[in-house]
């Protein structure tokens, strides 16, 4: 038997030898933790890297969504009451953020192939009300953003991305298609910090000044508060270890890559369904490979018996979640049916995946899954 962790942190921090160990170093030798020069550096090289003309880093992922919707209702192109259409399956971060933003979240069924929000069911979520699309990129697979953003224009809606999941992605050579997007920074991110983090990345400079002011209690300068805001900034440790890790971003993904080519290609087990590679394959970074199995629970013990870690993500919906109750009977929160998103909850299985499977270990889980029985 082999052992196969889920995903290997460790891995990825030893990689880069020395070079976390001196950029801890430089932080406590420069006596500067807070919205420093390796804050700045870091966003200067994450705005490059993203191609876009601002980063703002911010506290965490949860932060960079909701500041972002935050900061278009304080610049007017988002009234309290809105509705944002956002994807039906996906973490409960993206809908916390619209409902604190005081933003009303419509869901709307994935496809059930990708996984991403479905392009097809947007006209018929529509309502008088609807004023923006939150795309999220779940599992590392960038939303058909072409298809989103012409409907978007179509009916003039403004468009966001919630990028936690989809760090180095692109298509058609833009990482970024959208009004603003967020990252996550969590240390198993594809890019992840040794702490929390994240950022908002955008073209509109008034909007990332604004979301840096909200991020530093509302502040454009010391003392002086404009708007009503919080704490929530990228601090100095974090940002010089994520533009550390950023250099070879691009290596990890392409192992990734590497391995769901494996799996997609040799994985034959039909009691287990694969989400297909996409065209352009750098639309996917494969931040998790999600399998699905009708009998999820009794397949997840098979592989734990084979020494083989799995996660699942994620097995309760936003809209079957407790904390919404409340909201979806005050008419806060808007869906109809979601068969699909249900059926993904209840049958998703994450396998290991990251840059420090080695091809051995790649082997066995597919020869595990192969081996796997009703």
């Amino acid at each position: 038997m082999m052992n196969v962790p889920f995903y290997s942190l460790d891995y990825v921090n030893r990689a880069l030898g020395d070079a976390l160990r001196e950029s801890f170093s430089d932080v406590l030798d420069s006596k500067w933790f807070i919205r420093g020069s390796r804050c700045r550096a870091f966003e200067e090289a994450f705005a490059d890297y993203c191609g876009v003309k601002a980063c703002v880093g911010v506290g965490n992922g949860l932060d960079a969504l909701t500041l972002m919707l935050k900061a278009s209702i304080i610049l007017g192109s988002l009234n309290v009451g809105d509705e944002v259409i956002v994807p039906a399956n996906t973490f409960v971060a993206t809908v916390l953020a619209v409902r604190a933003a005081g933003l009303v979240p419509v869901l709307v069924e994935p496809n059930r192939d990708t996984c991403v929000l479905d392009v097809s069911r947007l006209a018929e979520a529509c309502s008088e009300k609807t004023r923006a699309i939150l795309a999220v990129h779940l599992y590392g697979r960038l939303a058909d953003m072409p298809a989103i953003c012409e409907f978007a224009k179509s009916h003039n809606l403004l468009v966001f991305e919630d990028a936690a999941q989809a760090h180095g992605a692109f298509l058609d050579g833009k990482r970024i298609s959208s009004n603003a997007a967020a990252y996550s920074f969590y240390p198993t991110k594809n890019l992840g910090a040794m702490g929390d983090g994240g950022a908002v990345v955008t073209d509109d400079l008034e909007l990332a000044q604004v979301v840096k002011s909200l991020g530093n209690y509302g502040s454009t300068e010391k003392y002086v508060n404009k708007y009503e805001g919080v704490n929530s900034r990228l601090d100095e440790v974090q940002a010089a270890i994520l533009l550390a890790k950023l250099s070879r971003l691009d290596e990890w993904n392409r192992r990734r890559q590497e391995i769901a080519a494996r799996y997609c290609a040799e994985i034959k087990n039909p009691n287990v369904r694969l989400t297909p590679i996409p065209a352009n394959p750098w639309s996917h970074v494969w931040h998790v490979f999600p399998v699905f199995c009708e009998r999820r629970d009794e397949l997840q013990k098979f592989l734990k018996e084979r020494g083989i870690e799995t996660l699942i993500h994620y097995p309760i919906p936003p809209h079957r979640q407790e904390a919404f109750a409340g909201a979806i009977e005050r008419g806060e929160f808007r869906h109809g049916k979601l068969p699909i998103a249900e059926e993904l909850a209840r049958t998703e299985l994450s396998i290991p995946m990251g840059p420090a499977m080695t091809d051995e270990q790649v082997s066995y889980v597919i020869e595990s899954l192969n081996a796997y029985a009703r």
